[in-house]
């Protein structure tokens, strides 16, 4: 056995270090693909100065654990369906699934969009629900999905209810990188939207994510009248215009407001 973990150590130096240097790694993958979307076991090498053999070792075990999963783009790595089975096993968030899922199909059906439930998660909104509205012309799923908080109508609900100094120690951590042309990379405009959303109730982006994308998002509240979550409706940008659709954001509101009620909220 000990001839074999030499064998071992000679293969592969990064190996090296014990379990913490490899559980650090494992980690800093989760957050690269976290923050781009997908990527190939080159490029995540390449940014962690490490051998491709470390990452593609490291990968392998994520992926059999189902936190990552390889996609259509052959060589390229993204977040699996792990990711929400780990945010899911907070009992909080169960009850938040199980209680907004009427409400998630009610809005797909009668706004005809895809309709997401977020919670917030290791400085990403975490998507743990999705219902697909008629009109959705792809069949992308978004569940288990860590997308930026800059730049989603999501993460902009929530982050801006969070406190002054936890809302920039996130940002300092993540910054503000440019997902689209659109993407608002500059701190003091960010916090001057945030600024709007908290006194207007919601968050509207557009192509700030994805080119072509358009969301609208609302805050749940819990029994504290804190925010842990929020709901929100996408759809392509050249026909959903939330703001020129009668009743959509007021709608969303008032689902966000029953969610919330069912979370033990009290409008007041």
């Amino acid at each position: 056995m000990a001839a074999r973990d030499e064998q071992w150590t000679e293969r592969d130096p990064d190996a090296q270090g014990g379990g913490v240097q490899s559980v650090d790694r494992a980690l800093q993958i989760l957050e690269i693909l976290a923050r781009d979307g997908h990527a190939g076991v080159s490029e995540i090498a390449e940014e962690m100065g490490v051998h491709k053999s470390t990452v593609s070792r490291l990968i392998g075990s994520l992926v059999s654990r189902e936190i990552v999963r390889q996609n259509s783009d052959r060589g390229k790595y993204q977040l699996g369906f792990g990711i929400l089975r780990l945010a899911s096993s907070i009992p909080g968030r169960l009850s938040l699934v199980h209680e907004a899922r009427p409400i998630l199909e009610s809005l797909a059906d009668q706004y005809k969009e895809t309709v997401n439930l977020a919670v917030l998660r290791s400085n990403y909104a975490v998507n743990v629900d999705q219902a697909m509205g008629p009109s959705t012309l792809a069949t992308s799923d978004w569940v288990g999905s860590l997308t930026p908080l800059h730049a989603t109508s999501s993460g902009k609900v929530m982050l801006a209810a969070l406190p002054v100094e936890e809302r920039s120690r996130i940002l300092q951590k993540t910054g503000l990188p440019a997902r689209t042309p659109r993407t608002i990379t500059d701190r003091d405009t960010l916090e001057k939207q945030l600024l709007d959303v908290s006194h207007d109730g919601y968050a509207i982006v557009h192509e700030e994510l994805e080119i072509g994308l358009t969301a609208v998002a609302v805050p749940i509240y819990n029994h504290f009248g804190t925010v842990i979550g929020s709901v929100s409706i996408s759809g392509p940008a050249f026909r959903f215009d939330p703001e020129n659709t009668p009743g959509l954001i007021q709608g969303l509101k008032d689902a966000g407001l029953v969610i919330s009620g069912k979370m033990g909220y009290t409008h007041r």
